[in-house]
């Protein structure tokens, strides 16, 4: 579980990643990462869309993705802002497949 420091909680917010941070794209997510000045912990928001399926897979998506960020939350710079959006096939990807690819985009993106 990600604490309430490390989690991104306006609109706004993931509007700004979105738009201004370098993009990561993978065949189940697309990771945002935008730096931010202030020397903050690295914080993190997750868009997954009805397009995913219904509300009990978009909560599993939602937690997984969670979990992924939670373990990879070292290896994530200080003032990063990440955002991950689920694709449509992350309904039937499985947790070691969401698992590499997030953590190949946040070391890409994020170290």
């Amino acid at each position: 579980m990600l604490a309430r420091p490390n989690r991104l909680t306006r609109g706004t917010e993931y509007k700004a990643v979105v738009r201004r941070g370098r993009r990561c794209a993978g065949a189940h997510t697309i990771t945002y990462v935008n730096r931010v000045e202030t020397s903050g912990p690295a914080r993190f928001g997750f868009i997954v869309s009805r397009q995913v399926g219904g509300a009990v897979v978009r909560n599993t998506i939602r937690r997984r993705l969670k979990a992924v960020c939670a373990e990879s939350l070292s290896s994530v710079a200080d003032g990063n802002e990440v955002v991950i959006r689920a694709l449509p096939s992350a309904a039937t990807a499985s947790f070691a497949d969401l698992r590499d690819e997030v953590s190949r985009c946040l070391e890409r993106r994020a170290a």
